[in-house]
């Protein structure tokens, strides 16, 4: 006769019985939320660090959607990247081109000021 071993697991996050699949770790997703949030703060992300992480995160996606919409460089203007989500205030670095020019990036995605409010999206190339 085949005996079924029935182990007693408990949630991860508040201890209680888990019932349902072998590999479940939470019994609901408040308590797997909470549980990546306190291993987060734990590590020294602070709510202040994930929210910029978040922009920082959120500025790169938008600067690629634009960029990609029609290829190696592309024009945009102030207006349509505010309306998008973009936060100017947030960037990871810049860099001074050889004529003297700006690009402020977020992570590989970067954008130089142009003229009548308009910015040049461009792709920080592989080194």
């Amino acid at each position: 006769m085949n005996t079924i071993r029935t182990e007693k697991r408990a949630c991860q996050a508040c201890g209680n019985t888990l019932r349902g699949r072998a590999d479940k770790k939470f019994c609901n997703d408040y308590c797997r939320n909470h549980f990546n949030n306190e291993l987060k703060a734990k590590r020294g992300y602070s709510p202040c660090i994930r929210n910029i992480n978040t922009l920082l995160l959120r500025n790169r996606k938008i600067l690629a959607e634009v960029l990609t919409e029609t290829g190696e460089t592309v024009k945009a203007r102030r207006d349509k990247l505010l309306q998008l989500g973009f936060h100017f205030k947030y960037l990871t670095h810049h860099t001074t081109t050889r004529t003297g020019k700006i690009i402020y990036y977020c992570y590989d995605y970067g954008y130089r000021p142009l003229e009548n409010d308009c910015f040049l999206i461009v792709k920080k190339k592989e080194e």
